[in-house]
C-alpha cells in the first residue's frame, strides 16, 4: 500500500530495493551506478556493503555527524583495516563519496575546500 504521495502518483516509478531497505526513496541500484561511473568507480560487492551501511546509519540517525559518522565506518569495517580500507574503495572519502552514492545528503562538515580536502 503507498505511504508517500510519490507512490500514490507515481505506484512503481521507484520500487524498494529488497537488499536495500532504508535506502533513499528515490534511490536505485542504477543511479549508484551511474555516479560511481562519472567518479571512475567500478562499484563491487565491498562498495554495495559500504552503500548498504551508510542508508542504515542514516535510517537510525536523525541528524548525523559526521565525527560518529567517520567512527561507525571505522568500527562497522575494522576487520578489514577500517578507514584505510575504505578510502582504497572510495578514493574521494569514504563519508562523501559513500553518501553520494548511497543517495544521501553528507552531513555538515564532510568537505572543506578551504582546508585541502581530497575533492
Amino acid at each position: 500500500m503507498p505511504t508517500t504521495m510519490r507512490e500514490i502518483l507515481n505506484p512503481s516509478a521507484f520500487p524498494p530495493d529488497p537488499d536495500f531497505p532504508q535506502a533513499p526513496e528515490d534511490w536505485t541500484r542504477e543511479t549508484a551506478r551511474e555516479i560511481a561511473r562519472q567518479e571512475g568507480i567500478a562499484l563491487e560487492e565491498a562498495h554495495w556493503e559500504v552503500i548498504g551501511a551508510l542508508q542504515a546509519y542514516f535510517a537510525r540517525q536523525a541528524r548525523p555527524n559526521i565525527r560518529q559518522l567517520h567512527d561507525a565506518l571505522e568500527e562497522r569495517f575494522h576487520t578489514r583495516g577500517g578507514m584505510k580500507y575504505l578510502y582504497k574503495l572510495l578514493p574521494k572519502g569514504p563519508v562523501a563519496q559513500g553518501c553520494r552514492l548511497a543517495g544521501l545528503e553528507p552531513p555538515a562538515g564532510t568537505v572543506d575546500r578551504s582546508f585541502g580536502s581530497v575533492q
